[in-house]
Order: structure tokens, then C-alpha cells, then sequence
């Protein structure tokens, strides 16, 4: 019986040399691949890159709609006033922001201090960026709004701002040279006010300059 089990170990033994032989042996008959620095083939005259990013803002508020921007105002009310005069409430009156200093437009107002220590004036790069993400632009701000992810929607608002109160000219076009042209991009027309007719015609309203000043 003993002898018996010792062949058996015996044997078990040899197979595993073997198969430790014949492993050794394929790993060096058929060395490891390395991975391709670049995968597939490559297409002569296809770009890589980032999808087209659409228009510029300054084309949104040039296409944009006053009447569509006092419907999205609405998300608003429940926290401020934007008539003349209005009166604060949770957040400041909203008459005149537009061009005005970030976090001072409103003499009295208890701005929190990441919007009072902001710097800069509610332009329409700063509008925007506040107006998607009140915690992206000033962390620690007491605004609770989750924000306007629409970029067109936000612009639509901004010119509802314009129409109540006046701010800053609407910023010029740029435009995109045509494929395989040699010209300078150019800019289409200079707005000068923002007292346009569909601005006017659409929010029904006075234009008077900002209220506050900015610093």
C-alpha cells in the first residue's frame, strides 16, 4: 500500500515539473505582446476633437427673446422683486443689476460675504457664469437656487434684466471665417444701447441708466 501511494506521489511530482517545463517553455517561444500606442488604423483627412461647442453667447443674446426671459424670471420672485423701487426680499430688487458691482447693487442689502468680496461687475460673462451655478460662482453664497443650465434661457434672462433698468451694450457677434477663407474674422455691427425696439416693444418698460455704482 505504501509503495502504491509513493508511485502515486511519484507521479503527481512529474507532472507537475512537466508542467512547469512546458509553461517555461511556451513563455519563451511566444514573448508577450505590448499594446499598441495607437489603436486601429488612422484616416488621412479626419480631425479628432471636441464637439462644435455652438454659439457664442453674445449670439444668444442677440437671438433672444425678452418675453421668454420674464417667463423664466418667474423661477425668481420667490425671492426677489425687479420693479423700480421694489423692495428687497430674501435676495436684493434686481432693478437696474446689470453693470453694477457685484455684491453692492443694493445699498443695505446684507450680502453674503463670497458675494461682497467677489470683485468685478454683473457683466454678461458674469451674469451668465452666476446665473448657472450661484455655488460655482461665489461658494458660500446664501443663493439656494440650483441654477439655469439652458445657456439660450439664461440669456433670455439677462435681457429681461436689460429691459428693467438699463445696463451695459449688448456685446458684438464675432464671425467665424469661412472654411478655407484667408479674411480677418470680423464683428457684425456694434449695438451701442441696450434701448433696442424689441427689447423696448417686448418688456413694455422705461430705460433709465443702472441703479448703484460700480467699483
Amino acid at each position: 500500500m505504501t509503495d502504491r501511494l509513493n508511485t502515486i506521489f511519484g507521479w503527481l511530482l512529474f507532472a507537475g515539473v512537466v508542467a512547469l517545463l512546458l509553461r517555461f517553455v511556451v513563455g519563451f517561444a511566444i514573448p508577450d505582446t505590448e499594446r499598441p500606442e495607437n489603436l486601429g488604423y488612422v484616416i488621412e483627412g479626419v480631425e479628432t476633437g471636441s464637439a462644435d461647442e455652438g454659439p457664442s453667447f453674445a449670439a444668444l443674446l442677440a437671438q433672444g427673446d425678452v418675453a421668454a426671459g420674464e417667463a423664466s424670471f418667474a423661477k425668481c420672485i420667490a425671492c426677489h422683486t425687479i420693479a423700480q423701487g421694489g423692495a428687497d426680499g430674501i435676495g436684493p430688487n434686481l432693478w437696474g443689476v446689470m453693470g453694477t458691482g457685484i455684491g453692492q447693487h443694493a445699498p443695505g442689502y446684507a450680502y453674503s460675504s463670497a458675494l461682497a468680496e467677489h470683485g468685478g461687475v454683473w457683466d454678461f460673462d458674469n451674469m451668465s457664469a452666476w446665473l448657472a451655478s450661484p455655488r460655482a460662482f461665489a461658494n458660500g453664497t446664501k443663493m439656494s437656487f440650483a441654477g439655469i443650465g439652458n445657456a439660450q434661457e439664461r440669456a433670455n434672462v439677462i435681457l429681461y434684466m436689460l429691459a428693467n433698468g438699463g445696463g451695459p451694450a449688448l456685446p458684438p457677434v464675432p464671425v467665424e471665417e469661412p472654411a478655407g477663407g484667408e479674411g480677418d474674422a470680423g464683428l457684425i455691427g456694434d449695438i451701442d444701447t441696450v434701448d433696442t425696439p424689441d427689447v423696448d416693444a417686448a418688456a413694455g418698460v422705461d430705460q433709465s441708466p443702472a441703479v448703484g455704482s460700480v467699483s
